[in-house]
């Protein structure tokens, strides 16, 4: 089909890889403009940019998608369809109505299940079993439009937010293709608005655990939040009394201790097990402040944790 993609992160970068393998004239990449990024705040182009111009597409970047000078370009490039994938733009009803076939999104979830801007992180700290993809036909409202094609996931014990985000961004691909193949047989799904949950965006301050919490509770928030923001927490040991800890992986395990939430049980070389307000968690992975991420196994060689709060 002759059609336009709007995306910017890595999550649409294998969409707009699948779109130009299976043979689509993809005839315009909209992406977000160049911004500044590290301690220089050099101008940098995203994931999807680069991907296009590696691919010899023409790139588009408006600050706005509202301009009508803007919205004119867009429509004299006469495609059949929009993909849109993690834009990061509100899309008007000026370009919703633009091509023959409107614009379809790709959503990292099984709507109305995690509308919004954080569905994959959602669906872990939860404690959902299963997620997937929508192909879903956009209209004026955020992740309310109308689905098309569905493609479900197990999310398993281990699945951090990067390791959930990597399997559905396959299927996202494999669906979006799926779904064009189909174009004139798929049936609208109505979503089921009794099925809502919303997906709100990801803060810094939801970063820190309450050792109060589960161990089944605080594993997820570690899982939800590997790669960001990172779950952390105040940890004592030997040679410090209160710094940040950064933890990006453990396990629950099946031991009974006598302790108050984040009291260190149990320490020796590669282990490190705290209690909390519900079972035990067992850390496999931590990051001092100001160091790098380390196993357990080297950083119980050169600090004994004692307590976390």
């Amino acid at each position: 089909m002759k059609l336009i993609f709007a995306g910017t992160p890595d999550f649409s970068v294998g969409v707009l890889e699948a779109l130009h393998q299976a043979g689509h004239d993809i005839i315009g990449v909209y992406t977000q403009p160049d911004r500044p990024k590290g301690r220089g705040q050099i101008l940098t182009a995203c994931p999807v940019k680069e991907k296009a111009l590696e691919l010899s597409l023409q790139v588009f970047q408006p600050e706005s998608l509202r301009d009508t000078d803007t919205q004119k370009e867009l429509s004299n490039l006469d495609a059949e369809v929009m993909v849109v994938v993690a834009y990061g733009q509100i899309l008007p009803v000026e370009v919703l109505q633009t091509p023959k076939y409107g614009c379809l999104n790709i959503h990292a979830s099984l709507l109305p299940h995690w509308r919004g801007a954080a569905p994959i992180q959602r669906a872990i700290i939860s404690g959902d079993t299963q997620t997937g993809i929508g192909i879903m036909q956009m209209n004026e409202s955020l992740d309310t439009g109308d689905i098309l094609l569905e493609k479900t996931c197990d999310i398993l014990q281990t699945d951090t937010a990067q390791s959930l985000h990597d399997k559905l961004a396959i299927l996202g691909a494999q669906g979006i293709v799926e779904a064009l193949d189909n174009i004139e047989k798929l049936t609208p799904t109505i979503q089921d608005e009794a099925g809502i949950t919303y997906a709100k965006k990801l803060s810094k301050e939801e970063a820190w655990i309450d050792w109060s919490k589960s161990a089944v509770e605080i594993n997820q928030q570690i899982r939800a939040f590997n790669p960001y923001p990172v779950a952390q927490a105040h940890a004592k040991s030997d040679k410090f009394d209160d710094k940040v800890l950064r933890i990006l992986s453990a396990c629950v395990i099946d031991l009974a201790y006598d302790a108050k939430p984040g009291e260190v049980v149990e320490y020796d070389k590669g282990v490190c097990i705290v209690a909390t307000g519900d079972g035990t968690l067992s850390l496999k992975q931590v990051q001092l402040a100001g160091k790098k991420a380390a196993n357990i196994k080297d950083f119980t060689n050169a600090y004994k944790l004692t307590k976390f709060s």
